[in-house]
C-alpha cells in the first residue's frame, strides 16, 4: 500500500528513451511496496469493526500530516485537482460513521517521520503512494462490505475513494507526473520520496508504538 525525516534513500530510476516516468517510478518502488504488503495483515485489520476502526485511525494519523506537507509544497500548481484527492476528509467521515467524535479524532497520534515534501518532486513521490492506495482500496472494499456490513456510502468512503472515477483519477495523476518529471534529477527525486513514504508507512502501520 503505502518517508522519513533526514535524507531520503537513493532510488534508481530509468530515464531511457521509451520508459515513462510512471513506469520507472513503479519499478523503483516495487520491492518496498511488496514488503509492505507482506507485512500488512489485512485480514486481521478488517476482521472486526474495532480492528478496522484502528486501521483507519492509523491511516488518518499518517495522511493528515503528509497531506499538509504536500500542500505546503505548492504541488497544486502542477496537480490542479490536488484538493479533490485529499484522503483525510474521507477518513474522518468513515471514523465519525463508526462512532468517533471530533474530540477523539483530535487525539489520534500523528506520524512525524515523513519525507519533508519541501518541493513538488517530493510531494509527487509521496502522493504516488497515496494515489496508488486508491487502486488497492477498490479490491478491499468488497471484503469490508461482506464482513463488516459497511459500504462506500457509509464507513468505507476511504476504500471507495473516487468510486467509478478511480481509473480516470489515476490516469490524471499519471499525466501530471509525466509533465513534471522532465529529466533524471526530477525522476530520481520523485522516486526517492516515494520509497521514503513507503518506508514511513511500513514503520507506522507495522511496528509497535507506545
Amino acid at each position: 500500500m503505502f518517508g522519513m525525516s533526514g535524507e531520503a534513500p537513493t532510488a534508481v530510476v530509468s530515464t531511457a528513451a521509451g520508459i515513462s516516468a510512471m513506469a520507472g517510478l513503479r519499478a523503483a518502488t516495487w520491492p518496498h511496496h511488496q514488503r509492505l504488503e507482506r507485512r500488512l495483515d489485512v485480514k486481521s485489520r478488517f476482521s472486526s469493526l474495532e480492528n478496522y476502526r484502528n486501521h483507519l485511525e492509523q491511516m488518518l494519523g499518517f495522511c493528515l500530516p503528509l497531506e499538509e506537507r504536500c500542500g505546503n509544497a505548492n504541488v497544486a500548481r502542477e496537480l490542479a485537482d490536488f484538493d479533490a484527492r485529499r484522503k483525510v476528509p474521507l477518513l474522518i467521515e468513515d471514523l465519525l460513521a463508526l462512532g468517533a467524535t471530533v474530540r477523539s479524532l483530535a487525539g489520534i497520534p500523528r506520524c512525524e517521520c515523513l519525507p519533508s515534501c519541501a518541493e513538488p518532486s517530493a510531494a509527487f513521490g509521496s502522493l504516488y503512494v497515496l494515489e496508488g492506495a486508491t487502486l488497492g482500496g477498490r479490491t478491499l472494499l468488497p471484503m469490508v462490505q461482506r464482513q463488516l456490513g459497511l459500504s462506500g456510502a457509509r464507513g468505507a468512503r476511504f476504500l471507495a475513494s473516487y468510486g467509478d472515477q478511480v481509473a480516470p483519477m489515476w490516469s490524471g495523476f499519471g499525466t501530471a507526473l509525466e509533465a513534471w518529471c522532465i529529466g533524471q534529477e526530477r525522476r530520481a527525486a520523485v522516486a526517492a520520496a516515494a520509497v521514503a513514504t513507503f518506508g514511513a508507512l511500513e514503520r507506522w502501520l507495522c511496528e509497535a508504538r507506545p
